[in-house]
C-alpha cells in the first residue's frame, strides 16, 4: 500500500475511534488494526476492519426511516427525532448515500480505500 493511502487511512481510522458516534465493535476493530500496523497481523485486523465498517455504516434512507419511526422517538427523543429526520433528508437531498455523523463519514473514508487496505 502507497504510504499516502496507508496515512490517510490510519487518520480516518483514528477519526473513527475517537468519534461520539461510534460503537464499541467498530472502536475495537479499529484500534485493533492500528496496534496491527506494519506487523503480521495488519491484513486480518484489515478484514475485520472492513467486515465491521460494512456493518455499521448507516444508509441514509435507512437513517431517515429509523429518525421518523416510534424507535427513533425513543433512541433520539421526539423533537431530536425529527430533527435528525429533517437533516437525513438534507444530507440524501445533497447526493450522499451514507449518514453524515463522525463516525459514518470516517468510515465511508476508509471504505472508499477498502481495496488498497485489503490488497496492501
Amino acid at each position: 500500500m502507497e504510504a499516502n493511502v496507508k496515512e490517510y487511512i490510519i487518520e480516518k481510522v483514528t477519526e473513527l475511534i475517537s468519534a461520539p458516534t461510534c460503537c464499541a465493535e467498530a472502536k475495537d476493530a479499529g484500534q485493533n488494526w492500528l496496534e496491527a500496523v506494519g506487523t503480521d497481523r495488519e491484513a486480518d485486523a484489515a478484514k475485520i476492519l472492513i467486515a465491521e465498517l460494512e456493518e455499521d455504516i448507516m444508509p441514509i434512507e435507512k437513517l431517515i426511516s429509523f429518525a421518523g419511526s416510534e424507535a427513533g422517538a425513543q433512541v433520539f427523543g421526539e423533537e431530536k427525532a425529527k430533527q435528525v429526520q429533517a437533516h437525513a433528508k438534507d444530507v440524501k437531498a445533497s447526493g450522499a448515500k451514507f449518514c453524515d455523523c463522525p463516525a459514518c463519514a470516517a468510515c465511508e473514508g476508509i471504505l472508499e480505500k477498502k481495496e488498497a487496505l485489503l490488497y496492501r
